[in-house]
């Protein structure tokens, strides 16, 4: 069954990102389950922002999962990327990362790698850059392991990278990996972007697909926009996706009718 989660972000430097709701993870979480949603996505700028004793308490408190928690914080504060032309800066991408899937891993929360898989240019050529994706993906998704739960990388729109950024380009990846731990995020605002026919696109994932981003085709809740959703949601049921769908949208036109409006779409499409 597919479940419904809700973003959280504390970084400062993100602010008037993506994200519904803001700052309180505490009262995030009291929100969250009000509204009904099954879990957390957590966006923190380092592990331990929000102790893992008190995320433990809460989670238990209102019956929450943590679906997932960002690594886009190492480029945002740190600038780091994994396919930096400077060996150190990559490994200190990779430990960050490392640190992020140990932080939710306990919680059966996979790490996502966004931002953080950088851009090929002028230093680092695209065949190189992929290879250093890859291999990196490689260790990470082995990382992971030990926790039970994937790494989840996330293919992005042509303004953000220009390694991945289709559904196939990402199958592509993960099928020449030597590990069968990472899984694709499909983000459906950067899907509308890139993606002729997203639910063909979905479809094609199939089982790679291991995290999806429920969000409109302006980047607001759900139901803001001009997705059309009823194609999208029977791709997934088709291909027996059971993750999460998760509301990574700006908080328009505030966090709370932002966090309503998603579950309102969520309950329509998937109960």
């Amino acid at each position: 069954m597919i479940k419904s989660a809700v973003t959280i972000s504390i970084v400062d430097e993100a602010r008037g990102g993506p994200f519904v709701f803001w700052d309180d993870f505490p009262a995030a979480c009291s929100k969250a389950k009000r509204l009904g949603f099954d879990a957390v996505e957590l966006f923190a700028p380092a592990p331990e922002a929000v102790p893992s004793s008190d995320i433990k308490s809460l989670l238990e408190e209102h019956e929450l999962g943590l679906a997932a928690v960002g690594t886009g914080a190492g480029m945002v504060i740190h600038k780091l990327s994994l396919v930096d032309p400077s060996e150190s800066v990559r490994e200190k991408a990779k430990d960050f990362i490392r640190s992020m899937i140990d932080y939710g891993g306990p919680f059966g929360a996979p790490a996502i790698i966004g931002s953080m898989q950088g851009r090929w240019g002028s230093e680092v050529d695209e065949p190189t850059a992929l290879g250093l994706l890859g291999e990196a993906l490689v260790e990470l998704g082995e990382h992971a392991r030990q926790y039970r739960v994937p790494l989840i990388y996330e293919p992005l729109n042509r303004y953000e990278t220009n390694l991945v950024t289709t559904v196939e380009a990402g199958v592509d990846l993960l099928t020449g990996l030597d590990t069968d731990n990472v899984k694709l995020l499909a983000d459906l605002f950067h899907m509308n972007i890139e993606e002729a026919d997203l639910a063909a696109a979905l479809r094609a994932g199939g089982k790679h697909v291991g995290h999806v981003h429920f969000v409109d085709s302006n980047r607001q809740p759900a139901g803001a926009g001009h997705m059309e959703y009823e194609p999208i949601a029977q791709a997934l049921r088709d291909v027996k996706y059971d993750g999460y769908a998760s509301a990574e949208c700006f908080p328009i036109p505030d966090p709370d009718e932002a966090a309503r409006l998603t579950i309102e779409s969520f309950e329509r499409l998937f109960r």
